[in-house]
């Protein structure tokens, strides 16, 4: 391999535009991380720009047409961000149009290089990226894409894009796994290599390359091998799951709660177990885990059996009849942050209704996900009718592209949810989405400002703030605001910050030393956009050696800062001012997310925000986090697609309406 760094169109005009996932920030911190390991490594660069001249009006037509000036010579955002600025020794190449190939001198600096293989990483995805790539592919080039260096305004698109060149002419990685490849794929000896599936109560193995591994939250250590499904275990799962399927259809409903119901106590049994492991694995407090585990055996028990009125032919007219139908196979695919009871608040109501289930986990939570498959094994849930597959969002992505799968159901994030989304629009087959939360609790006049102060700090730090219905921002009356905000760097501060496998722990650690990072960095980037930064607690945590960042408070961004409007999924808490009312309803509403939002107080205006709050769970005087396992969870807007979870919402997704005209009636009876 000779690989030579492209970064395409970093400039801050495009990193501007409206839309852009991930955020600005984000895919800056991507291909800063990129370009400075390809400058540690002596790799040759080339920062492909775009140059309009003002004067000579050269804009692409369509830019004419829509009276659009960017990158204009002279200009801020004609520039790089200061971090991805060219070094000297480093090749420029100007462009006017989509491909970097466009320019004739990118031709010439490749040769120069001598390089085979391209990295890319840039903006925008499914436009110059996409050029670019397709045109390095037509030249003989190897093609690899830096998923987490790239970004777009458009992400359906992307996600368009990315399978399209997954399938052709790219390879699209990390960068820390590129920055791997090029250094001869070599990575630290796990402690264990897991199963890439489970198939049938079978094992398939992992094959013999080295995988990335997965490190404890808590100190770091190499805990195992993270393997990835290929596409003929992915297959195999789905075919064993539709193969399972037809006799469990036939199985009476009340009969096929017993083992749920042996499950719900095998999982009760063992939850001292489990929740060590949640703590190893994902740095999850073993008391909030254990608490994980209880609330997914009671979803076990509450997954419902088809109702009575439904589990037969129902007339409908003088010959027309209707009945619900299971999906067939349902593929699910869940995060790490609640290893234990996302996947099983899907999984119960799934086979309760008649389904079959492949189950893809989280990277992270791939090792729970073998246990709980064992239990579910042990507990007589019949084989076959729940595979596992392990892998990242490639096996992910084949799972749901398999034609053995009927209808997917996920939790994760916006760009897994548009990569899903596209996936299932083409194949025409039912997805549901839950996508995360940006919640807002509004505290008002009439809460009790302490015990307010004290839910918000623990429903925006517990588990270091990574769940989706955390409380990432408090909307305060500008009355009781220093008062609010003295109360919560209180009630912050009796939080105990530490080791995941004390019991007494509150907050613990973050998912990743990467994930710490990234959260530290959207702290400080918000410095200069905020009346203060309050971190209650000093230092780290005695004897701290892992992913562990101090709950923050950001008092006072603006309604568009980053700092507001990112989900930052980690131990930081928003403070932001309303002078009235309406003003409180407008900032708490004003991201894309619709999850969780809370009021505290405020009885007056309590008819108005149950009107006007456009999210799929809303709370009085209660914190954003949790949720109760027998009521509807679904989020809006940006934050979910398809019918909750739970309640109705399980009955309307995991089965199917059909009509018969003509009698029911099997011949004979």
């Amino acid at each position: 391999m000779r690989p030579l760094l492209l970064l395409v169109d970093l400039q801050n005009d495009f990193l501007a535009a409206p839309g852009l996932e991930p955020a600005v920030a984000e895919i800056v911190g991507g291909a800063s991380r990129l370009l400075s390991g390809a400058r540690a490594r002596g790799l040759p660069i080339v920062h492909v720009i775009t140059a309009i001249d003002a004067s000579g009006d050269d804009r692409m037509p369509h830019w004419k047409a829509l009276g659009r000036w960017r990158c204009v010579r002279g200009t801020p955002g004609h520039s790089a961000p200061p971090d991805l600025a060219p070094r000297d020794g480093e090749a420029v190449v100007e462009k006017k149009f989509f491909s970097a190939f466009g320019a004739p001198a990118l031709d010439r600096a490749l040769g120069a290089a001598g390089a085979d293989t391209l990295v890319l990483a840039g903006v925008h995805l499914h436009g110059c990226v996409r050029a670019t790539a397709l045109d390095a592919y037509q030249r003989g080039f190897a093609v690899w894409v830096a998923e987490d260096a790239v970004g777009s305004d458009d992400p359906l698109h992307a996600a368009v894009t990315r399978r399209y060149l997954e399938g052709r002419a790219a390879r699209f990685a990390a960068v820390e796994a590129i920055l791997n490849a090029i250094d001869g794929g070599a990575s630290p000896v796990a402690a264990s290599v897991l199963p890439a599936a489970v198939v049938a109560g079978a094992s398939v193995p992992a094959p013999a390359e080295s995988w990335p591994v997965h490190r404890s939250p808590r100190d770091g250590r190499i805990l195992f091998a993270i393997p990835a499904a290929d596409a003929d275990a992915v297959d195999g799962a789905a075919r064993a799951a539709a193969a399972a399927r037809p006799a469990w259809e036939r199985v009476r409903p009340p009969d096929r709660r017993l083992p749920l119901e042996r499950l719900a106590k095998c999982l009760e049994s063992a939850s001292s177990s489990l929740a060590r492991q949640m703590a190893v694995d994902v740095g999850k407090p073993v008391a909030e885990a254990e608490a994980e585990v209880r609330r997914a055996a009671e979803l076990l028990r509450s997954a419902p059996a088809p109702p009575a009125a439904e589990a037969r032919w129902q007339r409908r007219g003088a010959e027309t009849f209707w009945r619900r139908v299971p999906l067939g196979v349902v593929a699910i695919v869940s995060p790490w942050n609640n290893p234990v009871g996302i996947p099983l608040g899907k999984i119960g109501p799934a086979l309760s209704l008649g389904n079959a289930v492949v189950w893809k986990p989280a990277p992270a939570a791939s090792r729970i996900a073998l246990e709980i498959l064992a239990a579910a094994s042990s507990a007589g849930i019949p084989e076959g009718l729940v595979n596992v597959v392990c892998g990242g969002g490639g096996t992910a992505r084949a799972l749901m592209e398999s034609e053995h799968v009927d209808a997917v159901s996920l939790s994760g994030s916006s760009a897994a949810g548009w990569a899903a989304q596209e996936i299932c629009a083409r194949r025409r087959i039912p997805l549901q989405a839950e996508l995360g939360g940006n919640n807002a609790a509004i505290v008002w006049e009439g809460a009790d400002v302490a015990a307010s102060a004290a839910a918000v700090a623990r429903g925006a730090f517990g588990f270091a703030g990574q769940r989706c219905t955390a409380n990432r921002r408090a909307v305060v009356q500008d009355r009781i605001f220093d008062r609010f905000a003295e109360a919560l760097a209180a009630a912050t501060a009796a939080l105990r910050w530490g080791d995941p496998l004390d019991p007494a722990t509150d907050v613990g650690p973050l998912l990743s030393v990467a994930a710490r990072d990234r959260v530290a960095a959207a702290v400080a980037r918000a410095e200069g956009e905020t009346e203060r930064i309050v971190t209650p607690h000093a230092g780290l945590p005695p004897d701290a050696a892992g992913a562990y960042l101090p709950p923050t408070i950001v008092v006072g961004p603006g309604p568009a800062s980053e700092i507001v409007q990112t989900e930052t999924f980690g131990p930081v808490l928003v403070l932001q001012r309303a002078r009235d009312f309406d003003e409180a309803l407008e900032l708490a509403g004003g991201v894309r997310q619709g999850l969780v939002a809370a009021l505290f107080g405020g009885r007056e205006h309590a008819a108005r925000f149950l009107e006007r709050t456009r999210a799929g769970v809303l709370k009085r005087d209660r914190t954003t986090a949790g949720a109760d396992a027998s009521a509807p969870f679904g989020g809006w807007k940006f934050s979910g697609l398809g019918p909750p979870e739970r309640g109705p919402g399980d009955v309307e997704f995991y089965t199917r309406i059909q009509a018969l005209y003509g009698d029911p009636t099997p011949e004979g009876a």
